[in-house]
């Protein structure tokens, strides 16, 4: 119960920096940075239409379409940010133009870091995200990703159309600040790599790693396809910048001729690196 709390209050806090992104920077500067807010910027100059007001409109029936292809605490999480969303967007004053530079990234920073919170307690705001994942369960070869693009190329396309091009330079700009944050919040800032060894001599590799490095080291069955050899590969996760480098030395000084494969780790949960 404890953890629901902090889940949804911090839920609250996520809604409130998005909408103060969008509301105080991105909107007094025509900046239609894509997706559901970039269309309710386009209303509120063309037809007067309350922020609030078009958020909840456009919204309602994407969410009440994707109901059947979230889960059930998706949903309701979802269902809560939107509707504080919109309420807040709906309230919150929108202030005179300003510099349109600091408004393009401060407005990004700030819808960034709040839809990433709000990603990151397990809800969404709606919008972009949700009408992609309708459109990518009716075609099934077409990525998300792929949808989230087409949509938001469309929607800075017409601000570029209704106020004027730099707007929609500006858009692209913030666009790709707060999803950089969103990113952040989402999935981290990782550092680590993944290194795979395959050698002769892995258990003295492993033991090497254990005993100098403090570091845990998996070990995998494998199969040299051409050789028809069983053989083991180890798996030791590791912070690049200050580990990467001492691994490589500590492999070529006890077997030269190890092949090692080093890859990317988006994020990485336990001892010796992020809590869950």
């Amino acid at each position: 119960m404890k953890q629901k709390i902090k889940d949804y209050a911090l839920i609250t806090v996520g809604v409130a920096v998005a909408v103060c992104g969008l509301n105080l920077f991105l909107v007094p500067n025509k900046i239609a940075a894509g997706g559901i807010s970039g269309i309710a910027t386009i209303l509120y100059y063309e037809l007067r239409i309350p922020l609030g007001y078009s958020i909840a409109a456009l919204n309602i029936p994407l969410f009440a379409f994707g109901l059947k292809i979230v889960g059930k605490s998706f949903a309701i999480r979802t269902a809560y940010a939107l509707a504080l969303y919109s309420a807040l967007a709906a309230f919150m004053p929108v202030p005179e133009s300003g510099d349109i530079f600091l408004g393009c990234v401060y407005g990004g920073v700030l819808m960034g870091a709040g839809i990433g919170l709000v990603v990151r307690m397990g809800g969404s705001t709606g919008g972009t995200d949700m009408a992609a994942r309708i459109l990518s369960s009716k075609s099934k070869n077409i990525s998300v990703a792929a949808f989230v693009f087409a949509i938001d190329f469309v929607v800075i396309s017409a601000a570029g159309i209704v106020f004027e091009p730099e707007a929609a330079l500006y858009a692209i700009a913030s666009l790709y600040v707060s999803t950089k944050l969103i990113d952040f919040f989402t999935v981290g800032l990782s550092e680590a790599k993944a290194f795979y060894i395959i050698s002769d001599k892995n258990a003295e590799i492993a033991d090497a790693i254990i005993k100098t490095m403090d570091r845990g080291v998996t070990s995998l069955s494998a199969k040299g396809v051409y050789s028809g050899k069983d053989k083991t590969m180890l798996l030791c996760v590791l912070k690049w910048r200050t580990e990467g480098p001492r691994l490589k030395r500590l492999v070529k000084s006890i077997d030269e001729k190890a092949f090692v494969i080093v890859a990317d780790v988006k994020e990485v949960l336990g001892e010796g690196f992020f809590g869950m």
